[in-house]
């Protein structure tokens, strides 16, 4: 013998009132306007958003979440004439920068070593020495070097006149 299945489907009970009654329609011509819509449509955040775009611009499709593709200079560049762009109120203070310059210090060390210097650090120590003597210069500074060898100490010595130290 067969077997039925329990269902939960109940066929009609009674008869409806009115044959044509579509509960659809009735619902339609109820509300003049469509239902707003309340958020945002469903999907997941990884979903582009597809704009529409009309005009001549390209109509490829650009990801909102990709940044910008300028590129970025990873290891920082050293410009070796932010120093020498600085200004100084007085020469003497031009002066005393220079003299307390460690890399030129550093360099000169390096010379009096005897040890070669690349072609940048030369120019460098060039320079800077050629700024150190316009600045001493200015300033009325007379080299050691050179105030050694114009002044001769047995010079005067031959001026002095032991007579007039006598009373």
């Amino acid at each position: 013998m067969a077997r039925s299945k329990k269902t939960r489907k109940v066929g009609l009970i009674g008869v409806r009132k009115d044959p044509d009654f579509k509960p659809s329609e009735n619902r339609k011509s109820d509300s003049p306007r469509p239902k707003k819509h309340k958020g945002k449509p469903a999907g997941s955040r990884h979903n582009v958003e597809q704009k529409k775009v009309s005009g001549k611009k390209s109509t490829e499709k650009k990801d909102p979440r990709l940044g910008s593709k300028k590129p970025i200079q990873l290891v920082k560049a050293v410009t070796p004439t932010a120093t020498e762009k600085k200004k100084y109120a007085t020469p003497a203070q031009e002066l005393a920068a220079l003299e307390a310059d460690q890399r030129l210090s550093d360099l000169l060390d390096k010379l009096d070593e005897g040890k070669s210097l690349t072609r940048e650090q030369q120019a460098y120590v060039d320079e800077k020495m050629a700024r150190h003597r316009i600045l001493c210069d200015l300033l009325g500074i007379v080299d050691e070097d050179d105030e050694e060898e114009d002044i001769d100490p047995f010079k005067d010595l031959d001026a002095i006149n032991i007579d007039d130290f006598k009373h």
